[in-house]
């Protein structure tokens, strides 16, 4: 990128945006804003903090003011409980991002825009192929909570690149992101004392570690990529190969029931859970990265199950308190004996 380029990171309070914002920054020739309605958690480097919320109109006046050249949107939310509710995460992905993308259209300086997706659009289902490439549909669209604000959230950013032509548009369909430092309800749910796990099931999951990801987003901002593209590991690992690698017991419950499972454990403030996570963690799904392959020579530096490795080899898994076992066994029972009396 050309000399004193602004970039504009939005989703700054999270692990991701922080990072990647932090490693922009060490580039002299760039001016990096991190923006987001709250503080950071983490250190942002040399990159500038400003506290907005994108889901107010304010955003056009900051991006005017800044002259921002590149606009990187990282602020989307995967699970309702760290929005405050679905209405909150739908409001923060969906509206926050036809705010964002509002701004960019009437700003005359913005030249690029990067978005984070997630594989989620594709949704999960038995009728899925082995692999989605970027021009395939889902087999069962995306009902409920992260898959469907993503499937809107690219909606209105092609609307954007019809509109702007001029504007070098990328969207990548990120891999549930798995390592060291990864806090989500895919790590969380492997992470449980007793993982309940649909009967009949092995899920198929594939991962992406952060520094791969960052990696990603960094190529696509400094370069001009346009399009969609899937970014994940290569290859897959099964959720039984998964608890074995976490050294987690699981306990099987019928696919009827997972929904019930899944509000027990949510109110057990274990893990929190959406209906098209759980179709994941039934079915599983995998995408076909060829094509950000072919285009970028992109290759992430792990695998999923090497990123998975690392996941495990930091987290505490001795370290689990006698209620929080308590607590998910308590729950696993309930769900089996309520299972038996309706089937009574």
């Amino acid at each position: 990128m050309a000399t004193e380029k602004v970039v504009l990171v939005t989703g700054v309070s999270r692990d991701l945006g922080a990072r990647f914002a932090r490693l922009l920054a060490v580039d002299e020739c760039l001016e990096v804003v991190g923006l987001d309605v709250v503080a950071p958690r983490h250190d942002l480097g040399k990159a500038e903090f400003v506290r907005a919320d994108i889901r107010n109109p304010v955003i056009a006046k900051v991006i005017a003011a800044r002259g921002v050249d590149a606009v990187v949107h990282l602020a989307v939310v995967a699970t309702p409980g760290s929005a405050g509710g679905r209405s909150s995460m739908k409001e923060i992905n969906v509206i926050g991002t036809m705010q964002l993308l509002a701004a960019c259209q009437r700003a005359e300086t913005v030249q690029k825009l990067v978005v984070q997706s997630s594989i989620s659009v594709y949704g999960a289902s038995p009728r899925d192929p082995a692999k989605f490439t970027e021009d395939m549909s889902p087999r069962a669209q995306p009902r409920t909570g992260f898959g469907k604000d993503a499937v809107e959230i690219e909606g209105y950013v092609r609307g954007l690149a019809r509109r702007r032509p001029d504007v070098v548009v990328t969207t990548l369909r990120l891999a549930n992101l798995m390592g060291a430092t990864v806090d989500s309800h895919v790590t969380r749910y492997l992470s449980l004392p007793v993982v309940p796990r649909a009967m009949g099931f092995d899920a198929r999951l594939q991962f992406l570690h952060p520094s791969d990801a960052i990696a990603a987003l960094r190529l696509v901002t400094s370069d001009d990529v346009a399009g969609t593209f899937n970014v994940a590991a290569p290859d897959v690992v099964t959720l039984s190969q998964a608890l074995r690698k976490m050294g987690r017991p699981s306990i099987g419950v019928p696919r009827a029931t997972a929904p019930l499972v899944a509000t027990l454990v949510r109110q057990a403030r274990l893990v929190d859970f959406s209906a098209d996570q759980i179709d994941a963690l039934t079915y599983g799904r995998a995408m076909d990265t060829s094509r950000f392959t072919s285009q970028t020579g992109f290759v992430p530096r792990f695998t999923s199950l090497a990123a998975l490795e690392d996941f495990v080899a930091v987290s505490k898994l001795g370290m689990l308190s006698p209620e929080r076992v308590d607590s998910t066994l308590d729950a696993a029972r309930r769900v089996l004996r309520t299972g038996a009396v309706r089937n009574g």
